[in-house]
């Protein structure tokens, strides 16, 4: 536990928002839960559990629940803006007019948005631009971060400052938190998994095997690694925790909506039909035309995206897209 007490608002009472609140509320800080919802309010101070998001998982009687923005942004420490990707820069022009110079905002959200191809925490400073932003990404599933199972992240921020106070406000003995300055390769890395992932439950969806998923997995990172350095990002920060770790649990855990999307696509589901069966933002549907649209722009070849693109959004079939990755021409593995 920390030794400060901070006051810290959670905005987006999600899977990830709720978890995050836990975290933040075991380190004894006076945590604010925000949704905009106010049904979704009402149910979540009545029950004090996320039924349908993260069920199982209690907020504790001292997490203040509320549909009330300014109060939420007013004298906060520390916002976390814990809304689903779609919604990042909506809810940030809406929280804009309440939020003081030099606020700090850390984003847990991951993705790129497709028509600005702006990282979620471009998107705030965009809106806000008197807020210091920073982002907490790497592998780590609401449903066990809810469950205190042991989990290490990466927090980081323009200055060492700001990822260290982001740091200290997090971390305790089950969720470790390590900093760094290289939020562009962090974040790319948080988005671009997901991607990898939707891939990977293809994989499982086809009925293929382990080796299989190793080679995509692993050339999925070549890929990431490829794009996120072409973008300014550090080679280290994709073999970290938000990128070959954030890749792991994504492509290989039953939590994971993007993997179980994939599978059921891979079954023969639409995209639409397996987000409709997932019940969740699947965000690698949204970042997959993001992906490749960068990809085109910085001159970086990204085969497995190209794939996914075209399953999701041009028709083509798993097993077409899989047969194609195969046979592509040959060339050295690092080349």
């Amino acid at each position: 536990m920390t030794s400060v007490k901070r006051k810290v608002s959670v905005i987006g009472a999600g899977g990830w928002g709720c978890a995050l609140a836990c975290v933040l509320c075991d380190n004894g800080h006076d945590v604010a839960l925000w949704s905009a919802l106010q049904e979704e309010v009402r149910l979540l101070d009545e029950n004090r559990e996320n039924k349908a998001k993260l069920p199982g998982v209690r907020l504790a009687d001292s997490i203040l629940i509320t549909d009330d923005l300014p109060s939420a942004c007013k004298d906060r420490d520390l916002l976390v803006f814990a809304v689903p990707s779609v919604f990042i820069r909506s809810t940030a022009k809406s929280a804009s007019p309440w939020v003081r110079e030099g606020q700090v905002i850390v984003s847990v959200a991951k993705g790129i948005e497709e028509n600005t191809l702006n990282t979620m925490t471009d998107i705030i400073k965009e809106e806000i631009p008197w807020a210091d932003v920073a982002v907490l990404s790497g592998p780590s599933h609401a449903e066990e971060v809810g469950r205190r199972m042991p989990t290490t992240v990466v927090a980081g921020a323009r200055s060492d400052a700001t990822a260290r106070f982001v740091q200290d406000i997090f971390m305790n003995d089950v969720f470790r938190v390590y900093a760094s300055q290289d939020m562009i390769g962090i974040e790319l890395g948080g988005a671009l998994k997901n991607i990898i992932a939707l891939a990977a439950g293809v994989v499982d969806g086809l009925g293929l095997g382990d080796n299989t998923k190793a080679a995509l997995m692993t050339r999925g990172i070549a890929e990431i690694t490829r794009l996120g350095q072409a973008a300014g990002g550090c080679q280290e920060t994709f073999a970290g925790l938000s990128g070959i770790g954030d890749l792991i649990v994504t492509c290989t855990s039953r939590h994971s909506r993007n993997h179980n999307a994939g599978e059921l696509i891979g079954k023969g589901y639409t995209a639409q039909q397996a987000m409709d069966e997932v019940k969740m933002v699947v965000e690698g549907v949204y970042s997959a035309r993001a992906a490749k649209k960068l990809a085109k722009k910085y001159g970086v070849t990204m085969p497995i995206v190209d794939e996914v693109n075209a399953v999701l959004f041009e028709g083509k079939s798993a097993p077409d897209a899989m047969n194609d990755l195969l046979r592509r021409e040959r060339k050295g593995e690092f080349g």
